[in-house]
């Protein structure tokens, strides 16, 4: 799959679930339920690709259940819509990074032109601190 294939999350496979928030809001925060619950199975999902997945449950961390459902809870805002889009943009920023594939590190050897400047340095820091060791002679 290339980079720039979108990866599209039908509705059918998320769940919402809207629930009371904390924060401000006045009386209107002990009435209404306006923070959201986006549940998503990560395992289950056909719309993954599997190394998508793996990567998007090492990313999840916390927000993951022990199922493999992502749990994302949004209540920044104070309407059931703005934060739905918000639970709902969160869940794809979290895909969008799963989906770019790490580079791999290619490792590097330190040069013997390295190894000699650090002993060098060593060496000339040893010189200054036994010049301060040594004392003066009273006579």
């Amino acid at each position: 799959m290339a980079p720039q294939d979108p990866i599209l999350i039908p509705d059918s496979e998320l769940q919402e679930q809207f629930v009371r928030a904390s924060g401000p809001g006045g009386q209107n925060v002990n009435k209404v339920a306006t923070a959201v619950e986006l549940r998503f199975d990560v395992r289950r999902s056909p719309s993954l690709p599997p190394h998508v997945r793996v990567r998007l449950e090492r990313l999840a961390g916390q927000r993951l259940t022990r199922d493999c459902i992502l749990v994302i809870r949004a209540d920044r805002f104070r309407t059931q819509e703005r934060n739905r889009a918000d639970a709902r943009e969160r869940l794809h920023d979290l895909i969008q990074k799963a989906a770019i594939v790490p580079k791999r590190r290619i490792a590097t050897r330190v040069t013997r032109a390295v190894k000699l400047r650090r002993r060098d340095e060593k060496q000339q820091r040893s010189r200054l601190k036994r010049t301060r060791r040594e004392r003066p002679s009273t006579d």
